[in-house]
């Protein structure tokens, strides 16, 4: 005879949040759900038997949301069941909530958003229950080391949910590969389209026509009317890379589509349902963002339902070995050469360097080594020299050049020496000339992110564009 499951109550007013901890804990734990205090109140006295473990949030009904409803029915839990265990599940993330909490009764404060994997610990720990999510290996998913087993029971847990999930993590640390690998590729949505669109990389006025789509005739040159992202993404899946470039104008209506599936195309009153689940990906501190009025709270919190966070390089220890073997038997046999291999000092240099470019940077290094230094063994020096040879985006210099020094009688010099060589001078069309090298020049540096480029050059994003678009309509 199987024994009974251990049961939890999750009370939150937000259907996202409880749906989707549901949904990760179904398997381990018989989980009933509840929108307020009242309602779970008269729930739980309809039960035989009283839940083992609670998940609240502070923040419940009436509205404005306040921590006293969240703080009353801990007390009023425990009333009912004594032995009942009461983690707290609070956006109100602070150690004066967490004190009091733990004051009247609870075992643990855990911020939102909420990793699973940390639930499923303390669940585990609580109550011994049999049901632990194992860590199974994921097919290419290569690395030993404690973050990357990290990111491993992460993407097991969240592969097959239908909620959004956020991917966190430095720029190269490959947040496109865990999207479209294993977070569509190994779920069961594999079979349906897989979008991917990197908000930083097109400009602000077409990134709504761009997701929704639009009418004829919506727009100058909407000669014809067109299908969004949304909508090709079909019941697939809508990666969307760079998500804190999303400008805030567009925010709501992204919220809306996250909320209930809600969007209409640009130009249109029909509302249309899109049924994609939404991957976001990002390198910045969302979290700062919203703090600085840069982003939405309600759609930071609606994205980052399940957060993945994907490690640097830096911090993988001896997986940066791992990876090296696994790139250079690829790229090897792509050229059909024999590898190449590392001598002892060169390979301490390797288990030493930062890679600030992260695996996209490793990758590239091994691609170079390759190309030079197939079947030989590389050392220390020639390594350092591969090194050296870093992506410049990744270390920008930080002292201007030419005619924007800081020293303002070294530029007087050079516009001197360039108005004796050049005779008559058209200064608007020069100044337009250097502009448009520094800007295509940044954007190189950059390798086309455009993000990037606007903060070499010291300028917004949309100004850059604006530029941009300017001179292609000349």
């Amino acid at each position: 005879m199987t024994a009974a499951k251990p049961l939890l109550l999750i009370v939150d007013d937000d259907p996202l949040i409880s749906e989707s901890l549901g949904f990760a804990f179904a398997q381990a734990l018989d989980v009933i759900t509840s929108h307020s205090r009242p309602h779970a109140l008269a729930m739980l006295r309809q039960l035989r038997q009283a839940p083992q473990i609670a998940l609240i949030d502070l923040g419940l009904p009436p509205f404005p949301h306040r921590p006293d409803e969240g703080f009353a029915l801990i007390g009023d839990l425990l009333a009912l069941s004594p032995e009942m265990k009461i983690i707290v599940l609070s956006g109100q993330n602070d150690e004066e909530n967490a004190r009091h909490a733990r004051t009247l009764g609870a075992v643990d404060f855990v911020g939102k958003p909420c990793d699973p994997g940390r639930l499923s610990a303390l669940f585990q720990q609580t109550l011994n229950f049999p049901g632990k999510i194992e860590n199974q290996p994921l097919a290419g998913l290569i690395g030993e080391s404690l973050p990357a087993q990290r990111l491993r029971l992460q993407l097991g847990q969240f592969a097959n949910l239908a909620f959004p999930v956020l991917i966190e993590g430095e720029s190269g640390s490959g947040k496109d590969i865990v999207a479209s690998h294993y977070l569509h590729q190994l779920t069961n949505r594999r079979d349906k389209p897989f979008l991917a669109l990197n908000c930083a990389a097109i400009s602000p006025t077409l990134l709504e026509p761009t997701l929704f789509g639009y009418a004829k005739g919506a727009f100058t040159g909407a000669s014809t009317a067109k299908a969004g992202y949304f909508e090709d993404a079909d019941s697939g899946t809508l990666f969307l890379d760079e998500i804190g470039e999303l400008p805030l104008d567009l925010q709501p209506k992204l919220l809306r589509v996250l909320e209930n599936g809600e969007y209409q195309r640009v130009g249109e009153t029909q509302t249309r349902i899109s049924k994609a689940r939404i991957i976001t990906a990002t390198n910045r501190d969302l979290r700062q963002e919203t703090r600085a009025g840069r982003f939405r709270a309600d759609l930071f919190h609606r994205l980052s339902v399940f957060t993945v966070a994907v490690p640097p390089l830096r911090e993988m220890g001896n997986d940066r070995l791992l990876l090296l073997d696994h790139f250079r038997k690829i790229y090897a046999g792509q050229v059909q050469l024999p590898p190449f291999s590392l001598s002892p000092d060169a390979e301490a240099l390797w288990l030493d360097y930062a890679f600030p470019g992260n695996v996209r940077e490793l990758r590239n290094i091994v691609i170079r080594l390759t190309a030079r230094h197939a079947g030989e063994m590389v050392s220390s020096e020639l390594l350092l020299a591969e090194f050296d040879a870093a992506d410049p985006a990744e270390n920008p210099p930080t002292e201007p050049i030419g005619l924007v020094a800081d020293d303002l009688e070294q530029t007087k010099q050079s516009a001197r020496k360039h108005l004796q060589n050049a005779g008559r001078l058209k200064l608007d069309a020069t100044l337009e000339l250097w502009e448009r090298g520094y800007i295509e020049a940044a954007i190189e540096l950059s390798a086309g992110n455009m993000s990037q480029a606007a903060r070499r050059l010291g300028i917004n994003r949309t100004t850059l564009y604006n530029r941009l678009e300017g001179w292609s309509r000349r």
